[in-house]
């Protein structure tokens, strides 16, 4: 065997050790940024949840325990909403979307607490970039974000899908909802912008081509306009769609799963 000269020997090690150094360093810096996270309001949690497990959550807010994220069953630790609960907790990162607890924000600031406040998504566009800033906070690779969709333009002809809501409250052009229902191939069923109060007379003369039920399914006075016998009698069974009611409360990775489900409706009324 050949002999190998101590010096060498020396600088083979030491470069080795420096190799060793450099990938620990570049490990660590991968790990997220933030170890104990809280969050303030039902959008952050299903955030959190959708991307992180347990054990980096210091906690959700009181609303995920009516809300729980139904694709992630595991129990999670929740906040009383108090300010003395949270400060207690000393968590690395406070989340919140942008219209939400803004006294209760404000005090956590004011205790030195880092909170970071989130711009909630105005239009399908923003949904990937929404979901890419949160990953950046929670320290997790890009590459975990949805990837960017070709929008599409509604087509002439496409069929008319009314979204109706509570309280006869129709959802119109211009809106979150809209896009969603346009990239999957439908046109809004109404020609207006915002949220409408519908007209039964006006639904029965010239019914939609469908009609999405938008509500939860528990029995309550503001479904009563959905359950009209002239309604009913006007739109086939087979014509009032149903999607998971939950993907339509925040935007998220999974707004891109109804879009899906939409679609696949769309192409059974062919």
């Amino acid at each position: 065997m050949k002999h190998i000269n101590p010096l060498m020997r020396r600088q083979w090690l030491w470069c080795c050790l420096l190799l060793v150094q450099a990938f620990t360093a570049s490990a660590e810096a991968r790990l997220p940024v933030a170890q104990r996270i809280v969050s303030l309001d039902l959008c952050m949690d299903w955030m959190l949840v959708y991307h992180l497990d347990s054990t980096s959550v210091a906690a959700l807010s009181p609303l995920y325990q009516r809300y729980p994220l139904p694709i992630q069953p595991v129990d999670w630790p929740v906040h009383d909403g108090s300010v003395e609960q949270i400060f207690s907790l000393q968590p690395d990162l406070v989340l919140v979307g942008e219209y939400n607890a803004p006294m209760l924000r404000s005090r956590l600031q004011r205790l030195g607490l880092p909170v970071q406040v989130v711009q909630l998504p105005r239009s399908l566009a923003e949904v990937v970039d929404y979901e890419q800033q949160l990953l950046a906070l929670l320290g997790l690779p890009q590459a975990q974000a949805s990837p960017a969709p070709v929008l599409l333009a509604a087509e002439p002809g496409a069929p008319r899908l009314l979204l109706l809501g509570a309280n006869g409250i129709g959802t119109g052009r211009g809106t979150f909802e809209d896009q969603i229902l346009v990239q999957a191939g439908w046109q809004n069923y109404l020609t207006e912008s915002g949220y409408l109060r519908l007209d039964l007379e006006q639904l029965v003369n010239d019914p939609p081509d469908a009609l999405l039920w938008a509500a939860p399914g528990s029995a309550a006075l503001a479904n009563r306009f959905a359950e009209h016998p002239a309604l009913l009698q006007r739109i086939p069974a087979a014509r009032w769609l149903t999607t998971d009611y939950w993907r339509w409360q925040c935007p998220g990775p999974w707004t891109w799963e109804l879009i899906e489900q939409l679609k696949q409706a769309r192409e059974a009324l062919d």
